[in-house]
């Protein structure tokens, strides 16, 4: 039988490095995706020293047409199966959709949404196979409208939804999809994205660690979704409550005052 891996991408900062190591210390072998290949040797040799086995490490910019296909050969040509696939790799531009690079944006949808989608489906055989689950990568922001970041908040609601959808799909055939929904985490996102953190950094934060530990706990447990942390926990139920032009005109307002 061919070695078990799990397939974790944007494994170079942040929550990908959490996760990884959250994984590894459970006995995971890691496939690792990211551009940064410095940073994943990095990593590897971290996840080595504390007794982990010696991860796969695949440089790959999922931005670019043939990421998906370059991560399947490099795993093919290590003769190992899928059992979990992690899709951590994402990122967002804060600004008017108008005002920001386009071609920036489209790239947003590719990593944030096709790369996703694609790993999600392409071992799909081998996770059935293993019995094994996906664990993606959304946000609080899927939860509503983002006028300031309309292009990353409409990424994370494609998340939620496709990833309730597939589990619901998948159940009968043993694999669980259970999608993360952090709030605010600082990471390498905040710099990427042109934004400093507003006061609902300090009502939602909770730390990269954390929301790791929570999303492995939640994947291994078969749960849906996970919210970390408790105010990240309420924010879905108050939406309940408000009107969406409400929301929308709340969150404009939000991230208006990040622009002055």
């Amino acid at each position: 039988m061919a070695d078990r891996v799990t397939l974790i991408t944007g494994a170079s900062a942040g929550i990908g490095t959490e996760l990884a190591r959250v994984f590894a210390s459970k006995g995971h072998r890691l496939a690792l995706v990211d551009r940064r290949g410095d940073r994943l040797t990095t990593l590897a040799s971290e996840i080595v020293a504390a007794g982990g086995t010696a991860p796969i490490l695949i440089p790959c910019d999922l931005e670019q047409p043939d990421a998906c296909d370059k991560i399947a050969a490099a795993l093919a040509s290590e003769r190992v199966e899928v059992e979990f696939v992690v899709n951590n790799a994402g990122f967002g531009l804060f600004g008017y959709a108008i005002e920001l690079d386009r071609a920036e944006q489209l790239g947003i949808i590719v990593v944030n949404i096709l790369a996703l989608t694609d790993l999600s489906l392409r071992f799909s055989d081998s996770l059935i196979r293993h019995r094994g689950g996906i664990l993606n990568l959304g946000s609080l922001a899927g939860f509503l409208p983002g006028p300031g970041m309309a292009v990353y908040y409409a990424s994370k609601a494609y998340v939620l939804s496709f990833s309730e959808a597939l589990r619901q799909e998948l159940a009968p055939r043993g694999v669980r999809v259970t999608t993360l929904c952090p709030g605010s985490v600082l990471t390498e996102f905040q710099a990427r994205a042109g934004l400093k953190p507003g006061f609902e950094h300090e009502i939602l934060h909770v730390s990269a660690c954390d929301v790791a530990q929570a999303g492995y706990r939640g994947l291994m447990a078969n749960k849906r979704a996970v919210l970390p942390g408790l105010g990240t926990k309420i924010v879905p139920f108050l939406l309940r409550l408000f009107p969406r032009g409400f929301i929308l005109a709340a969150v404009g307002r939000l991230q208006l005052r990040k622009r002055r």
